[in-house]
């Protein structure tokens, strides 16, 4: 029979203590309010305006606030810098559209992402100015940030809006998510970009960390000409 590795009890010990003298880093601020009517969210949409740096989600009475900080913007921008470089090399029209606030009065539910696009549907909106989840379609994918903490209360909203592709990322891994039958499950493709892994995105992320965001934006430039070769993405 083989014996499972273990650790050395020293090692164990000192694994165990890094891990507790150096949690995750603060990358958002989050505020959770119970009991909150969709009046009170309408109102609160209505007094901030859309000139504010929180975001917000609200579903059955509970709103969520969050406010991101540098470690949350920074990955954020830097994912959405690299699927341009992705989109400009294969000539893929797709249009950003950042925290779009996304709610449907009928069913009192509201979304504003880390970031959205529209790829599939890009056509559809393109024209649009004032683009209206519930009377247009909802992205084609949202993008959310993870690192401190899940985003797991969001993805119901997500799935009554129809949002067919959430990712996720939390500073380590980068998941896709699919909706099917009402639920987000992990898929290994994603379904906007199916030819563009998962890993080499978390890979260029932390690079810039190391290179800077111009030479690793420059480095991954190369590599989609190198692994794609003028190839039409599906």
């Amino acid at each position: 029979m083989m014996n499972t590795p273990t650790l050395p009890r020293e090692q164990a010990a000192t694994s165990v203590s890094e891990k507790i003298e150096n949690p995750r880093p603060l990358s958002e601020n989050r505020v959770l309010l119970h009991g909150v009517s969709w009046e009170t969210f309408e109102c609160l949409l209505a007094d901030v305006g859309d000139r504010r740096k929180t975001l917000f989600h609200y579903i059955n009475g509970t709103l969520e606030i969050m406010s991101p900080l540098l470690l949350h913007e920074g990955s954020n921008r830097f994912i959405e810098a690299l699927l341009g470089v992705f989109v400009d090399e294969l000539e893929i029209d797709m249009r950003r559209l950042g925290s779009l606030l996304m709610k449907i009065p009928e069913l009192k539910i509201g979304a504003e992402p880390d970031s959205c696009y529209y790829v599939k549907n890009e056509l559809v909106i393109r024209e649009k100015e004032n683009v209206i989840v519930g009377q247009d379609p909802p992205p084609d994918l949202v993008l959310e940030v993870d690192i401190t903490n899940p985003s797991d209360r969001r993805l119901p909203i997500y799935a009554l809006l129809g949002v067919p592709e959430v990712w996720r990322y939390d500073g380590y891994s980068l998941e896709f998510l699919a909706l099917q039958n009402g639920e987000y499950v992990a898929i290994e493709n994603s379904l906007s970009f199916p030819t563009l892994p998962a890993a080499i995105i978390v890979e260029y992320v932390q690079k810039r960390l190391l290179l800077g965001e111009s030479k690793t934006l420059k480095e991954f430039r190369g590599w989609v000409r190198a692994n794609y070769s003028q190839q039409e993405e599906v």
